[in-house]
């Protein structure tokens, strides 16, 4: 069972940053893929940004488009998701998720919840106007 660990979440006023962090166990078990998703209240969990273990390709939902930074550490298994320009629809809380694909897989496949197996507990983030 692969268990994946989200930190740096918190409370930011609107305009501000966090950075997500994800670390991914090393006994991955044929995983290649690493995308965040997050859960608002009262909505179904959402992926926002997706990126390949080998650090290319980051893929983005269009509501963080521009916003959100997904990026890999070239030495560790671990996966950045740089939060800017917050707004209060932004909060929720935000896991991250691993799983397999083809390359040839299409980008918005990688973004879907049903593709996964493998999660983090999750890490709040919340924007107050």
């Amino acid at each position: 069972q692969v268990e994946l660990t989200e930190s740096g979440g918190g409370s930011v006023q609107t305009g501000g940053s966090l950075r997500l962090v994800c670390t991914v166990p090393d006994y991955t078990h044929n995983v290649n893929y690493i995308t965040w998703f997050r859960q608002r209240p009262g909505n179904q969990r959402e992926g926002i940004a997706g990126v390949w273990l080998s650090g290319v390709g980051p893929t983005y939902a269009d509501s963080v488009k521009g916003r959100f930074i997904i990026s890999k550490d070239s030495d560790e298994n671990v996966v950045y998701l740089q939060l800017n320009s917050l707004e209060p629809e932004d909060t929720g809380v935000y896991y991250c998720a691993a799983g397999t694909f083809r390359i040839t897989s299409m980008p918005a496949t990688r973004l879907l919840f049903d593709e996964y197996n493998y999660w983090g507990q999750g890490t709040q983030v919340t924007v107050s106007s």
